[in-house]
């Protein structure tokens, strides 16, 4: 049972005139007395009339899955069972980050009927969104008081990560292309296969020309050579502790899924085999042996329950987990954190064991404040901002240095550039053919 609004208000309206008007203490307390009696025999008959809103049965209906920031509906079906019509308040309790909004619906059902509430969910947060509950409340017809009923109606949505960095991949799969036969590249690499004869024009490279060809043939003639496919691509993530700092409003580790995406999806289009894993002191999340569409569907599935563990990585086992996933030479991608020195001595020691067996690249997002910070000195406040923002700068170049005397490569970037710049590296090393 509950009060309305309504209730209260003739309650105080009960004793307006008393203070308004004045009347002796004694006559004033009988009178107020008879109001609330007046008002309790109301809401009394008013609780009796009302319908029973535990007669009501709930169904629901909406999408398993949703990207983080687009909105999706929610269907609630609610039918009286009941013999008496319900005039009610429904209150979807979804979690707050699902974005329900206002989600209080007035509706009123009469008897054997099915009504329709539809809520719009626009989730904040990446994860499993859910509702167990819905609170309905019945109101009599004066409206004074109410039953109240929590029903169970449980449901949940999959919020995945936004893949924001996808407006890049039309431009990067036309690089490939040009790669891919498109126009093949003419200078033999380590990860560069046959691809076929042509006819020497001006400015090709003598290196290319094929003698026995050129015999056969009367012309000079030249070997095309094209991007290897099949290759393994190895995208490990840490999902550490430093992946929990936010960046421009936006956590590391979603940054780390903005860049995994479009790389993979880049990679997957080149031919290439490629597997993702989360880790920091266990496997958050692991997806092997897909290709094409179904890469990306279990990786944004995988990468939608992982959220930042806030321990140390443990880098001495990533070596481990790499060779649980191949045993091949691979491009190994680590994304993670190069702030500081001290922070990064783990990972310095694991480079050697990885640079041995393969191509390794290690991706860091950095703070674009920072760089902002370094280019204001107005006052003295300012100037040891930048002094600051100039040695964590110091910091990332030290630790770069010291990655890629491992032999491992370095790309960084801020949260908007960092995806299309990891799949340019990528890009480059085709082209290069060191994969």
């Amino acid at each position: 049972m509950t009060l309305t609004g309504r209730f209260v208000a003739l309650l105080a309206l009960g004793a307006l005139p008393i203070v308004l008007l004045g009347s002796t203490p004694g006559t004033a307390a009988t009178v107020l007395g008879l109001w609330v009696l007046a008002l309790l025999g109301l809401g009394i008959l008013d609780l009796i009339l009302a319908g029973s809103p535990r007669k009501m049965i709930l169904s629901r209906s909406l999408p398993s899955r949703v990207r983080l920031g687009e909105s999706v509906t929610s269907d609630l079906y609610l039918t009286n069972t009941g013999a008496r019509r319900l005039t009610t308040v429904v209150r979807d309790a979804w979690q707050p980050s699902a974005g329900a909004g206002n989600n209080r619906t007035p509706l009123v059902l009469p008897p054997g009927e099915r009504r329709l509430v539809s809520l719009t969910l626009t989730p904040l947060r990446r994860g499993e969104r859910r509702v167990d509950q819905v609170t309905v409340r019945s109101f009599g017809p004066l409206g004074l008081w109410a039953r109240q009923a929590t029903l169970q109606a449980p449901g949940q949505i999959r919020v995945l990560p936004p893949f924001n960095a996808r407006k890049h991949l039309p431009s990067r799969i036309t690089r490939l292309k040009e790669l891919d036969g498109r126009t093949s590249l003419l200078v033999r690499g380590q990860g560069t296969e046959f691809d076929s004869l042509r006819e020497y024009v001006r400015g090709d490279d003598v290196r290319s020309i094929d003698w026995r060809a050129t015999a056969r043939h009367g012309d000079t003639m030249v070997r095309t050579w094209r991007p290897e496919r099949d290759r393994r691509v190895v995208i490990l993530i840490d999902s550490g502790r430093t992946s929990a700092a936010r960046i421009d409003d936006e956590p590391r580790l979603d940054t780390a899924f903005e860049a995994s995406l479009l790389l993979a999806a880049l990679a997957s289009k080149a031919g290439d085999h490629v597997d993702f894993v989360a880790y920091d002191r266990r496997v958050r999340g692991r997806v092997q042996g897909a290709q094409g569409a179904e890469l990306l569907s279990r990786m944004v599935d995988a990468m939608a329950l992982i959220e930042p563990e806030l321990i140390e990585t443990d880098w001495s086992a990533v070596a481990g987990q790499v060779r649980t996933v191949t045993s091949h030479r691979a491009l190994v991608v680590l994304i993670t954190s190069i702030d500081a020195a001290g922070a990064s001595s783990a990972l310095l020691s694991v480079l050697p064991q990885l640079t041995r067996r393969h191509t390794v690249i290690v991706a860091s997002v950095t703070d674009p404040t920072t760089l902002e910070a370094t280019r204001t000195r107005g006052n003295r406040e300012e100037i040891y901002r930048a002094a600051s923002a100039e040695r964590a700068l110091l910091d990332v170049a030290r630790v770069s240095a010291a990655i890629r005397r491992q032999g491992a490569d370095v790309v960084t970037g801020s949260p908007a550039d960092l995806p299309p710049a990891l799949a340019d590296r990528y890009i480059a090393l085709k082209a290069a053919g060191r994969l």
